[in-house]
């Protein structure tokens, strides 16, 4: 048997239209996008007045419209003592989406006109006319015996000329909560002709108390033979799915029925933006590829259409869309690294999945989620991995925890140490990961497990350690200071030739054995302190002290020893060589000393700053007379001054 073509499909629907009765005109093949989509807009209440050509109703703008008037409104509700339906929406739910609300003329009349542009139509098509329409009274108005609307379609040419016969939906029932229905009915265009049409809506009941009702989203749409399309054959599946990143070749089969001569123009519709032609797809199969795929939704339909009317698509009718959803991967977030004491409870957490499977070290997969470990061992540490699944099956890319257990302290300390002041030894800690010395004076590092200690006295450092806040320990250790011998010769003495004088010396330290004074030429007793000294010069005395651990230390002190001083009273300057000068004995050992000479008026006659060379009785070169002449030398070592007198012969 050959197959019918779309044109005999099309009379042959029309045919049993016509004879079928009142909810036969309907279109059992497949439909177009609307070409005419009449919602009414949307907005605040009310909106706008329909032009004068589309209704002759009259326009109320506020409240509830009363017999013979309408309104554009988002929503509608306490009317007429409650006993219309209360509307928050319009029948798409559109936000603020406008419907028509009619409060029906006493008389039947025509309540609403539209006429479609020239061309706007295809020629020769098949269209579906259709509304959703509601009634607005409740069951328990009008003493529970509303009058019903009943509504006849009437489809023409601007002429009168009649494209299908009137549809009547019948009276429109009650229905006990908001209930919206779709009436349609069909008709051919004329051929050859792209003339406007013209659609009537009459409410064949009378005025009263009902006949009150809503009108929303009324369309054009073409109406064809049946597509069938599905993935792999025309009865697969109209879905199909993938994983983010994942590949796949899908292939759509697609068949028309009773139509055997269709031109195909395949759609896409990606991501909700709107479907367009897919350039060069036009066989009755498509072939989809994904590589590495992105996250979306991708839709793919058949359009048809005979000869050159697929290019329009106000002539077209598609098959349903068939959806391949590319589902994204779950995403985990990132999962923190946990530190835990030796027998605490370890808790791992994720999410961002439907299912999880986690591994770690000793652990065989699992599906617990979160992750509860309890006692927890060193055997226990190390790295822990999540891989997630969604509800959609797909794989997360697996996340990683680190978990450390801190070992068990065995706190330990070095013995007692000993050192001379100022000396250094290193304490040692061991056992734990933290460690805080106290106190911290004298040490290098209060919180490294060997510091290095310098005290200036004895003392007990103890070590607080830690193996990170899980266990604390204390150990202490004592260093004990063993002070320096100190040796301390006393101030310098000065003392006459022929004095004895006791050294002063002292000693401090400890574990001091002995002490003893070098040289100890001139000493009583060199092994004693305060040992007498009788130099006949100017000498140093080294005081040497000797601790049993701690070294050596030394002290000096310096003797001045003062020559003894012999001052002559008379000499003769007569340069008979005899006596010539005024020789002083051991003056000259004092070479600060300031020798002044003075006549028996009191002019100074000579001065010497030491004495390196006598006084020959002379002033300024020229000789003095004989006579007595007084002198004073200051010596300039503390000691009083010497005064006295000279006899100069001749």
């Amino acid at each position: 048997m050959r197959p019918i073509s779309f044109k005999l499909f099309l009379l042959i629907v029309f045919c049993i239209s016509l004879g079928s009765g009142l909810y036969a005109q309907t279109c059992n093949g497949s439909l177009g996008d609307p070409v005419i989509d009449e919602d009414f807009g949307s907005g605040a209440n009310p909106g706008p007045p329909l032009p004068g050509s589309v209704t002759n109703m009259e326009f109320l703008n506020a409240g509830c419209p009363n017999d013979g008037q309408y309104t554009i409104a988002n929503s509608s509700g306490g009317c007429f003592n409650n006993t219309w339906h209360f509307l928050t929406q319009d029948h798409t739910g559109n936000p603020n989406g406008y419907m028509m609300i009619v409060n029906a003329s006493y008389q039947p009349s025509i309540f609403f006109t539209q006429q479609t542009l020239a061309g706007q139509l295809c020629p020769n098509t098949t269209y579906e006319f259709a509304a959703w329409i509601l009634n607005l009274d409740v069951s328990s108005g009008c003493g529970g015996t509303p009058i019903l609307p009943n509504i006849t379609f009437t489809i023409e040419t601007t002429d009168g000329t009649l494209l299908s016969p009137p549809y009547n939906t019948g009276d429109i029932p009650i229905a006990d909560g908001v209930k919206w229905i779709q009436y349609h009915t069909f008709f051919i265009t004329p051929a050859n002709s792209t003339q406007a049409i013209v659609v009537k809506m009459t409410n064949n009941a009378t005025g009263g108390c009902g006949n009150d009702f809503a009108l929303d989203d009324i369309t054009f749409r073409a109406c064809g033979p049946v597509i069938q399309a599905g993935f792999g054959s025309t009865t697969g599946s109209s879905k199909a799915a993938l994983c983010q990143g994942g590949s796949a070749v899908y292939t759509i089969t697609a068949s028309v029925a009773g139509d055997n001569n269709p031109v195909y123009q395949w759609q896409s519709n990606l991501n909700a933006g709107g479907w367009t032609d897919m350039a060069g797809s036009t066989e009755s199969s498509l072939t989809i590829p994904f590589n590495n795929a992105v996250p979306g939704v991708y839709q793919y339909r058949l359009g048809i259409a005979n000869g050159s009317a697929i290019t329009s698509g106000q002539c077209r009718v598609y098959s349903q869309p068939l959806t391949v959803t590319v589902n994204p991967r779950p995403v985990v977030p990132p999962i923190a690294d946990q530190t835990l004491c030796l027998g605490d409870q370890l808790i791992l957490s994720a999410s961002g999945g439907a299912s999880y499977t986690w591994t770690g070290p000793g652990l065989a997969p699992t599906s617990q989620n979160p992750l509860v470990i309890n006692n927890i061992s060193p055997a226990n540490a190390g790295i822990y991995s999540v891989v997630a699944v969604s509800d959609s099956g797909c794989t997360a890319e697996p996340v990683q925890a680190r978990v450390a257990v801190v070992p068990q302290i065995v706190p330990g300390i070095s013995g007692s140490l000993s050192v001379c002041a100022g000396e250094s030894t290193q304490l040692a800690a061991t056992g734990g990961l933290f460690y805080k010395w106290t106190p911290s004076t004298g040490l290098d590092n209060d919180t490294i497990a060997n510091p290095t200690a310098t005290p200036l006295q004895t003392t007990t450092y103890t070590a607080h350690i830690s193996n990170g806040g899980c266990v604390d320990s204390s150990k202490s250790v004592t260093v004990t200071v063993t002070q320096n011998p100190v040796a301390d010769a006393g101030s310098e003495i000065i003392l006459f030739e022929g004095q004895s004088a006791k050294l002063n010396g002292s000693v401090k330290g400890d574990n001091i054995t002995g002490y003893y004074w070098t040289p100890a030429t001139y000493l009583s007793d060199p092994a004693s302190l305060t040992s007498l000294a009788t130099p006949t010069d100017n000498i140093t005395y080294t005081l040497n002290v000797i601790s049993q651990t701690c070294g050596t230390a030394t002290s000096t002190v310096f003797v001045r020893v003062y020559k003894k001083i012999t001052i002559p009273n008379t000499f003769s300057p007569n340069g008979d060589g005899i006596n010539d000068r005024w020789d002083i004995d051991a003056l000259i050992t004092y070479p600060e000393s300031i020798t002044q000479v003075f006549d028996r008026y009191g002019q100074q006659v000579f001065q010497s700053t030491g004495y390196a060379r006598p006084w020959d009785g002379a002033n300024n070169g020229k000789p003095l007379p004989p006579g007595t002449y007084y002198y004073i030398i200051d010596l300039k070592n503390g000691q009083p001054k010497l005064s006295g007198w000279v006899l100069m012969l001749k």
